[in-house]
């Protein structure tokens, strides 16, 4: 029996989607891995299942990186989903249960959505970090090199992100820092990585290594996280325009303490999977 599936991306962040009303559907790590793969799957960044709430949300929603591990949140992929969402009840909201709390997608324009991701989780125990930190600026040294010597800062948007504060993002050498840092001991589940350049006070261009997946056009909740990690410094202010690979995202910190995400989502093709 075939299963259907969408692709999409937000922002070149790509996924495929899958929703469980034609059957259950839990892959394992080796399932995950054939589908994301490039050259003989469908290829994605994530694997992402949209099955049937058991409380009053309109669905809950599960993630997977490329490398198999299942996660807890995906700022881009909350986007894509919330759209779909909206498109199939014709309402300008959804609320989607995922393993990270509960989210809300509102529409925001032609194929724009916004995203309350929550408030971040700023606790070392929270991110979490193997051994207690300051997370607004770590006190060690995650990688030797001239670039990421400044004190990072951590924070988690349901999945743990690091955040270093660079000079020039496209000179900094992601491929060799992301990966180390990614699996540095201070990390138990591992960590997200992002490099962050500030343009302006409301302006920072941002490349992101993520776990399990490697540097990828866009991240959502690494945008979030930057923001956050930022504003904590007081680099930026409590919004600012995230200048990605793939595009820009608005990502504004409210009074409230939640952080919203805006921007776009699209359908690449619609397939089946054998």
């Amino acid at each position: 029996m075939t299963r259907p599936f969408l692709k999409m991306n937000g922002l070149g962040n790509d996924f495929v989607v899958i929703e469980t009303r034609s059957g259950p559907f839990d892959p394992t790590a080796d399932e995950v891995r054939a589908i994301a793969d490039r050259k003989t799957g469908v290829g994605c960044d994530q694997l992402i299942v949209i099955e049937k709430s058991e409380a009053d949300a309109d669905a809950r929603v599960r993630f997977w990186n490329a490398d198999g591990e299942e996660v807890g949140a995906c700022g881009n992929g909350t986007r894509c989903v919330g759209w779909l969402l909206m498109q199939s009840t014709g309402k300008d909201q959804a609320v989607i249960d995922t393993q990270a709390g509960r989210l809300v997608a509102t529409r925001a324009g032609d194929r724009l959505v916004s995203v309350d991701m929550g408030p971040p989780r700023l606790d070392w125990q929270e991110i979490p970090l193997a051994s207690a930190q300051d997370t607004a600026s770590l006190d060690v040294a995650l990688y030797h090199h001239a670039d990421v010597m400044a004190p990072p800062g951590c924070v988690s948007m349901g999945n743990p992100h690091v955040v270093f504060f660079v000079p020039d993002v496209e000179a900094t050498p992601i491929a060799k820092i992301g990966p180390a840092v990614e699996t540095h001991p201070l990390f138990p589940e591992h960590v997200n990585v992002g490099f962050a350049q500030i343009l302006e006070r409301d302006r920072i261009r941002l490349r992101v290594w993520e776990r399990g997946a490697g540097l990828t056009k866009a991240c959502g909740t690494g945008a979030c996280a930057a923001l956050v990690a930022a504003s904590r410094r007081d680099l930026v202010g409590r919004h600012a325009t995230m200048v990605l690979d793939g595009g820009e995202l608005f990502i504004e910190w409210r009074g409230d303490g939640h952080v919203v995400m805006t921007g776009p989502a699209a359908v690449d093709f619609a397939g089946e999977l054998p």
